[in-house]
């Protein structure tokens, strides 16, 4: 079984947590419902935080601190893939988002896309509308274990 690793930004003092939109002709004109945290496939024996910071890292160009994580556990998504993830406090400048690319046969042709074509800042409502539903979980987790902090 296929297994991800990610990371789920957040900011305080008005929560808002960083979501990406999958890159690629598949997903063009696909908008709520289809967003994601930053995740990708764990390499044989990898590490799962490792894999999280990698390919955060890969996908977006931005390097996350050390510093307390919050476990936000597991999910299954609706393909079977098994996805573990932790929330992390940063204030990364969207406008400085650098996306990994791919390469894939599109219309008879191998073209480049962006792994994730866009990032956003969205308070958790916002977030809840275009994250992936499978998803869903990691931000209730993410909003159970930071209420403290949020007075």
């Amino acid at each position: 079984m296929k297994q991800s690793a990610g990371l789920l930004p957040f900011k305080l003092p008005d929560l808002e947590v960083l979501i990406a939109h999958p890159g690629g002709p598949f997903w063009a004109s696909k908008d709520a419902g289809h967003w994601s945290i930053v995740k990708g496939e764990l390499h044989s024996g990898e590490d799962p935080s490792a894999a999280a910071v990698r390919e955060f890292t890969e996908e977006t160009g931005w390097r996350v601190a050390a510093g307390e994580w919050i476990d936000l556990g597991m999910i299954t998504q609706r393909s079977g893939k098994l996805v573990r993830a932790w929330g992390v406090e940063e204030d990364f400048d969207v406008s400085t988002f650098s996306p990994g690319m791919f390469t894939m046969m599109w219309r008879g042709a191998m073209r480049e896309f962006p792994e994730i074509d866009k990032v956003r800042w969205a308070n958790p409502e916002t977030a809840r509308r275009l994250l992936q539903p499978s998803q869903a979980p990691l931000l209730d987790r993410l909003l159970d274990q930071i209420a403290p902090r949020m007075g």
